[in-house]
């Protein structure tokens, strides 16, 4: 049951064993928004489709990634929003790093491309700096995914 905090659009397309699920976290509806609307359905022709489960506050991406440490769902990729407030994506990704084991890949949203040493520290996977680029962001993410469906 999603809390009123997260969203899970799923709802619209049927769910299956292949489709991929994505966790977006901003405290900003249009960044969410835009992720979405950047990952579409699906980031690249050779993956599956993709489910985008968003979070707006810190409490509701530590309950998604809690429940895939304990086996409750699965998450394929969390973006994070290193501008979110009161708690942004770079300091979440270094605590998800820290505290679940085999944590799934991390791309963090940068407020410019020079605080990319924040996101290395914290253990990003990949950056990529706002304003979002759809067509980067969607290379990225299918990048990070793609090993993901082996």
């Amino acid at each position: 049951m999603s809390s009123p905090s997260t969203v899970d659009h799923a709802a619209a397309t049927p769910a299956h064993r292949t489709a991929l699920t994505v966790l977006v976290y901003s405290d900003d509806a249009n960044v969410r928004a835009a992720v979405r609307a950047a990952l579409g359905t699906k980031p690249a022709t050779d993956l599956p489709d993709v489910r985008v489960r968003e979070a707006a506050t810190e409490p509701a991406v530590i309950e998604a990634m809690d429940g895939i440490a304990k086996g409750h769902g699965r998450i394929d990729l969390a973006i994070l929003d290193g501008e979110a407030v009161p708690a942004g994506g770079i300091g979440i990704a270094r605590q998800l790093k820290d505290e679940i084991y085999r944590c799934p890949p991390l791309l963090v949203l940068t407020g410019r491309a020079q605080d990319g040493w924040l996101a290395t520290w914290a253990r990003a996977d990949a950056i990529v700096p706002h304003p979002i680029d759809p067509v980067r962001l969607a290379d990225v993410a299918a990048a990070l995914l793609r090993p993901r469906v082996a």
